[in-house]
């Protein structure tokens, strides 16, 4: 039987097979994923792959195989700005607000505070 390092082992050589390594501005190279994508649709342009018969986003297989589980209510952030890069040090876990806002940073977009409607009275 295989013992767990050498999956993740595994896990790695196909992910680093699929990969182009790519200065893109950030602090160390990318690893842009040269594999299938999950399209140009809403959500569309992060990295595929066939894991245990399922297709699965790589960038969260990278991430998973380095650093172990994300829970539900968490995602993975490219700190690179980069949707196909697949480079464990260039992700992040990081709550779905927080993935938004640095979204928006990135994009330029200022988002007003909602203004607080007061509790009336019953």
């Amino acid at each position: 039987m295989n013992s767990p390092l050498a999956r993740r082992d595994l896990i790695r050589e196909r992910i680093l097979a699929c990969v182009e390594v790519t200065d893109t501005g950030y602090e160390t190279p990318c690893h842009i994923w040269t594999g299938s994508d999950s399209g140009d649709g809403r959500g569309g342009g992060y990295p595929r792959m066939k894991l245990n018969d399922r297709t699965c986003a790589a960038h969260i297989v990278s991430f998973t195989n380095e650093f172990g589980y994300v829970p539900r209510n968490k995602q993975i952030d490219h700190k690179c700005r980069q949707r196909l890069c697949v480079n464990p040090d260039h992700l992040e876990m990081v709550s779905h607000i927080e993935n938004q806002k640095r979204r928006d940073a990135a994009n330029g977009v200022v988002r007003r505070k909602r203004k607080r409607r007061k509790a009336v009275a019953a």
